[in-house]
């Protein structure tokens, strides 16, 4: 019996560093990932916000991680300075990003994960402990701004430390001409796992005047990401149930075999 995904060429738009979780589900499902990163990460312009968050951690009541990434840059920049990273209490946006604060050590365990995760409900989730709380945000340069504004609407006192930014990879444009130009081996679908995916494929696609082939699936990690990709007129075709990476070849492969 063939495997749900069998043969089935899938983009995989992550950066590099973040990719095979995605591409090892995926081939394991019969799939082949085919790994084009549409974001490289760089640190951020400035150090200081985040080093000064670092160096007052214990002074704050809740330290809130919205990526894995801000997760390995804040634990790694306290490193390179020789400091302890550990807060009070930490909050992290879902499960990928509480693996994260395990897997570096920096917790055994994270005090607020919310029902769904995206900013909304992470929002909605912090709420109660916002009045009067200090709380730091590490995040990367480009950001939402809903769970701000609703955090210090709510009273918290709110510090933003940028741990990193998502550049555009230049040297993907070659790889992309390939993969879209191949006619022998056309994609049967994308992966979007954040808006910056989004966005940055649509900046690589224009510089490389490509067009995605009709009939392309799109598939979009959750309703953040479908929305990016819906302003710039990349309908999904799919969206994960849950906005993790799991869900998101679960929707692929429901798709695939129905």
């Amino acid at each position: 019996m063939p495997a749900p995904l069998q043969d089935r060429r899938i983009l995989i738009t992550r950066a590099a560093g973040q990719a095979s979780t995605l591409a090892t589900l995926l081939a394991e499902r019969g799939a082949i990932p085919i790994l084009i990163p549409t974001i490289e990460l760089a640190p951020p312009t400035f150090w200081q916000p985040l080093d000064q968050a670092i160096q007052t951690i214990q002074t704050y009541d809740w330290l809130l991680f919205t990526s894995a990434n801000a997760v390995e840059a804040y634990v790694q920049r306290a490193r390179t300075l020789n400091l302890p990273a550990q807060a009070r209490r930490i909050a992290a946006i879902g499960p990928a990003t509480a693996r994260a604060v395990q897997g570096t050590g920096l917790a055994q365990a994270v005090d607020l994960i919310p029902a769904r995760y995206v900013a909304e409900s992470f929002a909605e989730a912090l709420l109660p402990h916002a009045p009067n709380a200090r709380m730091i945000l590490v995040r990367a340069a480009e950001a939402r701004d809903h769970l701000t504004q609703t955090l210090m609407a709510a009273g918290a006192h709110l510090t933003i430390a940028e741990a990193y930014r998502t550049i555009v990879p230049p040297a993907s444009i070659e790889a992309l001409k390939y993969a879209f130009s191949n006619q022998a081996e056309p994609l049967d679908a994308i992966t979007f796992t954040s808006a910056s995916t989004a966005r940055n494929l649509a900046t690589l696609m224009e510089s490389a005047a490509l067009l995605i082939p009709h009939g392309t699936t799109l598939a979009s990690i959750g309703p953040i990401t479908s929305q990016a990709m819906r302003d710039l007129n990349l309908t999904p075709t799919i969206e994960a149930k849950d906005s993790t990476i799991p869900s998101l070849v679960e929707a692929l492969t429901q798709l695939f075999i129905n």
